[in-house]
């Protein structure tokens, strides 16, 4: 891929913010998943609500909220948008052991919201960690990727080499 494809490019490949101005405002979603996997005991710590720090996924929740409305002050080029609408569900899995997220953001506007997704997984796998550490610092957060996009000129993308 050359300077020229990469939309945050200028043609001497310098950084740059894309000039959305033009563009059409339409209603966007974008759909992210990713995982942590920690000791089994770490997971009946979580579920059963004995974390000293509270109740974890609670926390985490809002913590993904909170990291998707603050993507454009986290990432350079990400434009502010106005979301309408975030779901964050977490699913215990005892066989890896750990914990799944999956992130849904949604947005009326001119740029897509997969950045916001991907910001609020990572912040919500972030929180468990931090929440957990004391008793397992061994925890690997791993596969945060985009399951689907809509919206906008390039339409709707289904990932299509992982199981959502």
């Amino acid at each position: 891929m050359n300077a020229k494809q990469l939309s945050h490019l200028d043609e001497q490949g310098n950084a740059k913010m894309v000039d959305v101005g033009d563009k059409p405002e339409t209603q966007r979603e974008a759909v992210v998943q990713g995982r942590i996997r920690m000791q089994p005991e770490t997971m009946e710590i979580i579920q059963s609500g004995q974390s000293k720090k509270g109740d974890v996924l609670t926390v985490a929740k809002v913590a993904a909220i909170q990291g998707a409305k603050k993507t454009s002050d986290l990432i350079p080029m990400c434009h502010p948008i106005p979301i309408v609408g975030i779901d964050v569900e977490f699913e215990p899995d005892d066989q890896l052991p750990g914990i799944h997220i999956r992130v849904s953001v949604r947005s009326m506007g001119k740029t897509g919201v997969e950045m916001e997704a991907l910001t609020a997984a990572s912040i919500g796998l972030l929180t468990i960690y931090d929440m957990a550490k004391a008793v397992d610092k061994g925890m690997i957060i791993e596969e945060i990727c985009l399951l689907e996009k809509s919206g906008g000129k390039s339409g709707t993308w289904t990932r299509s080499d992982i199981k959502a």
